[in-house]
């Protein structure tokens, strides 16, 4: 089996999907890896590294002549890749891997599975045990986390730790983390290695504990509603318990030199945490690092992918902050897909492109397939998209028909 890895071709995106490390790795799981030139280079990974870990190097036309399979950082199905590579990368017979914003709305992947192509979308993983060492999701949280607290602590006017100095005393920043994920926990913890003084609220109770372990202190709002949802995520709640959330929220904030956001519900617009007023009442120099920025925002002021600047405080509205740490995001990503492709080659290609009639056995591989034989395979993506019907061709408008072809 042929697997290609390709340069990203999405402005910024500066990590790759495999790395010198994991070509043993693919390589023992049956894939002869093919890599375009220069696409780990952005990422601190040399042409030379991979030729000595046995993979080969290629143009972009060879790997795309010789693949069988297409391993990527972000699908064609991502609404910032350009438009043209649904075209050139995806054909019947192929099956691509990576992140896809399954969950988006976007037209691009009705697109996507009009070409045949068989795709998993790797976001789509289910939260099980097994599937732990392929979760990409939480290992780009991490770097995410991470960097959220430096990009705040190098624009901050003050130093994090408590000093004591011939001068005087300097008070510790107090740091508020907004989500108690993945992201939330590791922001939680780097903050804390900065010697700060640091807070971490959730909508799910259950977070407490989790929160504390990581030395924070928990912020309780005294809100009797649970946020809990399936699989460890956040759930959607209505308006009336956000906007009492919203309100003791800006109390919260208001005593804090750094907040960091990271809630989001999967496949919704992000919940609105922090109000315009909650900001302007923060310390004058404060920093609000909103990491659901791509997702709209836990903070009214912010704007994706902009530093707005609003009566002397500072909303940071990062994206793909995990790509501008693009060594140790590729390593571990690399890691994650290496995981996934050797169960996908246990199980056998056939048994995956069978159509419904052929389903697929096993959990993983069933959950994150995306689309197969001209059709979406998801019903949770299907949903999304408002279709009960997993066929899609007919549907199409008839100039997407006509680039498809």
């Amino acid at each position: 089996m042929n697997l290609g890895i390709l340069r990203e071709t999405i402005a910024g995106e500066r990590r790759v999907a495999v790395v010198p490390a994991t070509v043993p790795m693919l390589a023992k799981a049956g894939f002869a890896v093919f890599l375009e030139q220069g696409a780990g280079v952005s990422a601190g990974f040399p042409d030379e590294a991979f030729v000595a870990a046995g993979a080969t190097v290629a143009t972009r036309g060879d790997v795309l002549k010789r693949a069988d399979h297409l391993l990527a950082v972000r699908l064609p199905s991502d609404p910032r890749a350009p438009h043209a590579e649904i075209a050139a990368l995806a054909r019947s017979g192929r099956t691509l891997f990576g992140l896809a914003e399954p969950l988006s709305g976007s037209s691009r992947l009705r697109e996507l599975a009009a070409t045949g192509v068989t795709a998993f979308a790797i976001e789509l993983l289910p939260r099980i045990t097994r599937a732990q060492s392929m979760d990409v999701l939480s290992s780009q949280a991490t770097i995410a986390g991470y960097k959220a607290v430096l990009l705040a602590a190098a624009q901050l006017d003050r130093m994090m730790p408590m000093m004591m100095t011939a001068a005087g005393t300097l008070a510790a920043t107090r740091v508020l983390v907004l989500g108690a994920g993945v992201a939330g926990l590791q922001a939680l913890a780097t903050a804390k290695r900065l010697g700060a003084v640091t807070s971490g609220y959730d909508i799910r109770a259950a977070a407490a504990e989790q929160v504390k372990s990581v030395g924070a202190k928990f912020v309780d709002l005294g809100l009797e509603a649970s946020g809990e949802g399936s699989g460890g995520y956040a759930k959607a709640m209505d308006e009336a318990f956000y906007g009492e959330q919203r309100s003791r929220l800006g109390a919260v904030a208001a005593e804090h030199e750094v907040v960091i956001t990271t809630a989001a519900v999967p496949g919704r617009p992000a919940p609105k945490l922090l109000t315009a007023e909650a900001v302007r009442a923060m310390p004058l120099g404060s920093i609000v690092v909103d990491l659901a920025a791509e997702r709209g925002g836990n903070c009214e002021l912010t704007k994706p992918g902009e530093s707005v600047e609003v009566d002397g405080r500072r909303v940071i509205g990062p994206i793909d902050l995990a790509s501008t740490v693009p060594h140790h995001a590729s390593l571990m990503y690399a890691r994650n897909l290496a995981a996934f492709l050797t169960l996908f080659a246990k199980a056998g290609t056939p048994a995956l492109v069978g159509g419904d009639a052929d389903p697929v056995a096993d959990e993983i591989l069933r959950d994150t397939l995306l689309c197969r034989d001209g059709a979406l395979a998801s019903p949770t993506v299907r949903a999304r998209l408002g279709t009960s019907s997993a066929s899609l061709v007919e549907t199409l408008p008839v100039s997407a028909k006509g680039v498809l072809t």
